[in-house]
């Protein structure tokens, strides 16, 4: 392990920057930043998720991309460093699939909800589509590996399949959006 930290607050970011991994410095709400601040933001609310009870076939998958998680803000926090593959991307889709296949076919939208693990799940799969965001901007003007995307974008996907599976096995179930309630009679 790197640098062991004895002492949490050193004043250094006082002055409104942040040290980079590979020690420069940066204004804390730089676009590289804001990316890992979020992926880092995102590894807590799937700490959340595993708070609940949600089986261990979902924990595992779960502890392991918060593992993922620590290794893509790394990656993010320290320019030209690589830390996250396409094993990873392809653990992931392994992880979906798996998942999906016993679920049907959606016909509707769904709302967040379906039960706290399942609304849980919601929030960090918005949480994970915003890091997306915030990665593509940073690589509109620095570099970041292609892998970095494709982790965050798959694993959007693999959230809404388990808050999915988390809402049906709650007995709440699915939370269909209703977008026949604003249609409005014809009048004759």
């Amino acid at each position: 392990m790197g640098n062991r930290l004895s002492k949490i607050y050193t004043r250094t970011g006082d002055d409104g920057t942040t040290g980079l991994g590979d020690g420069s410095r940066v204004r804390k709400d730089s676009a590289r930043v804001s990316a890992y601040g979020t992926v880092d933001e995102l590894n807590s609310v799937i700490g959340m998720l595993i708070a609940h009870d949600i089986g261990d076939d979902i924990r595992e998958p779960l502890t392991q991309i918060q593992h993922d998680l620590f290794d893509l803000g790394g990656e993010l926090c320290i320019p030209g460093m690589a830390m996250v593959f396409d094993d990873d991307v392809a653990r992931l889709e392994t992880v979906l699939d798996g998942f999906n296949d016993d679920l049907p076919p959606l016909k509707d939208f769904i709302l967040p909800g379906g039960g706290i693990a399942a609304a849980t799940c919601h929030l960090a799969r918005t949480v994970c589509r915003r890091a997306e965001r915030e990665v593509v901007t940073l690589a509109e003007h620095e570099s970041v590996r292609a892998e970095a995307t494709r982790y965050l974008n798959r694993l959007s996907d693999l959230l809404f399949v388990l808050a999915r599976v988390l809402a049906r096995r709650s007995g709440h179930g699915e939370v269909l959006w209703q977008h026949e309630r604003r249609k409005k009679p014809q009048s004759a």
